[in-house]
């Protein structure tokens, strides 16, 4: 009998020669307070959007195919990061091919779902490209080489119906059909229309001041599953392995190319970088930001690191804040997940020791399923961070773990100076029962610390995995 939602009891019983064990299932908590309207003054100048069916998709309701233009009259300058997958899939491959031509610049993103195009050889390329230059049709004044960024995302080792894709990108260049647009609407459809398993659009914009200048940052980014990203810069080195994740975030500041991946470098590390759902690294994972200068006049100097570090840094850290929460909504959205948990460690030696340990903590089976059974099971926490070697040794006399609920009453302390404290169960159970919480874990061999955003394993995340394709 297949397994679906309405077949499953509120309470399994699995028996054993010796026992019988009771397992109680829980709701999945909604989603719906994640996603609401937003004024149309909060998005940035100068882009035009849309999200369609074009029929990737068979139910056509679902939106399949987002475009989003830069009309901007200023040299608009793209930065990314993309998976490290060695399994790349075509629009990674393109998109990195169309950074290294164009030095940075580019004026398009088209974006499918429901068809990831990876693992799909000379076809798939093929079809990448010609979602690129189709896309670039749609530019003023098109140049002779691409300025179109690709993404897909969906199942793995299927070749995409690219006719009915170039169609829908055809009719945006038809008076009758166009639909790009700058309204909230616009930036939701196009939100829409990355999502595969997602329940909610993922879309959140703000202002910025940088010296007094006001700009404007909106960003979407679709995720649930197959998440744990480990990307880098267009051709950057292999790091360690870590849905498939996407997200493009477009400003009206003008910010040249080689700081704007600097920045997006930086921010992705402690955001995207940082989160993850089920341990999987995808083919697929793309972050793309897109600078196009619109509230700037035609002449204004673009912020660079060199000539400006001050506002460097402030552009900087405003797209990581703001990746950070674009980061945090895949977590809260993880498949069948019921819990947000944050991970922080601290008192590392370095930035990418506590990374480690907190990545390590966040993927760990027996940690997610214990935050899922609201187990306070905190050995689990130590027997993961214990596992990772680092740059200096780890004095267990020096380790302390405690839980931090998210209605700031006081921290729950678990292990002080590697002594276990007399643990009072039914405060750990009230504060693990919540779905914000927090797992701290302090080191004490330094003085750096990191973040990781995690969530728990459920019945629910097997079931939709289970039969993902069908």
């Amino acid at each position: 009998m297949p397994f679906a939602p309405s077949r499953l009891p509120a309470v399994w019983k699995r028996l054993s020669s010796t026992q019988t064990t009771t397992i109680v299932t829980k709701a999945i908590p909604s989603k719906s307070h994640l996603h609401k309207p937003l004024p149309d003054s909060v998005f940035p100048r100068g882009y035009a959007l849309t999200g369609l069916h074009c029929g990737v998709k068979k139910k056509p309701e679902l939106l399949d195919l987002a475009i989003i233009l830069s009309t901007s009259r200023r040299p608009t300058s793209a930065a990314a990061c993309f998976t490290r997958n060695a399994f790349k899939a075509a629009p990674v491959i393109v998109s990195q091919e169309v950074l290294q031509h164009t030095g940075g610049r580019a004026r398009a993103v088209v974006v499918n779902s429901g068809c990831a195009n990876a693992v799909t050889g000379k076809q798939g390329m093929q079809d990448a490209w010609a979602m690129a230059r189709e896309t670039d049709t749609l530019l003023q004044d098109p140049k002779s080489s691409s300025e179109t960024l690709v993404m897909s995302t969906g199942v793995i080792g299927q070749t995409l119906p690219i006719a009915k894709i170039l169609t829908g990108i055809r009719a945006q260049a038809l008076d009758g059909k166009r639909s790009l647009g700058s309204t909230f609407e616009a930036w939701e459809r196009a939100a829409r229309a990355f999502m595969t398993t997602d329940t909610f659009p993922k879309l959140r914009a703000r202002t910025f001041t940088i010296k007094g200048k006001e700009y404007r940052m909106a960003g979407m980014d679709k995720g649930a599953g197959m998440i744990h990203p480990d990307m880098g810069p267009p051709a950057a080195p292999s790091g360690q392995l870590h849905a498939t994740l996407l997200g493009c975030i477009l400003t009206d500041a003008a910010v040249s190319p080689r700081s704007l991946q600097s920045a997006l470098t930086y921010a992705v590390d402690r955001s995207f970088n940082s989160i993850s759902v089920d341990g999987d690294m995808s083919t697929n994972d793309t972050i793309i930001v897109l600078a196009n200068g619109a509230a700037c006049a035609p002449k204004e100097a673009e912020i660079d690191e060199d000539h400006d570090p001050e506002a460097y840094e402030a552009f900087k850290q405003e797209l990581t804040s703001f990746a950070a929460d674009l980061a945090q909504l895949v977590v809260r959205d993880g498949e069948g997940a019921t819990k947000f948990v944050t991970v922080t460690v601290e008192g590392a030696p370095t930035y990418q020791d506590a990374h480690r340990v907190a990545s390590r903590i966040s993927t760990s089976a027996l940690v997610k399923t214990a935050l899922f059974g609201e187990d306070a099971n905190w050995g689990r926490i130590l027997a993961a961070t214990g596992s990772i070697p680092l740059s200096a040794p780890l004095d267990p006399g020096r380790v302390n773990v405690s839980f931090i609920p998210a209605d700031g009453t006081a921290p729950l302390l678990l292990l002080v100076n590697g002594e276990p404290e007399k643990v009072d169960e039914d405060r750990a159970k009230e504060i693990i029962s919540q779905e914000d919480l927090e797992i701290k874990v302090e080191l004490g061999i330094g003085s750096e610390s990191a973040k990781y955003w995690t969530c728990d394993f459920s019945y629910e995340y097997v079931r939709i995995n289970g039969d993902y394709r069908t």
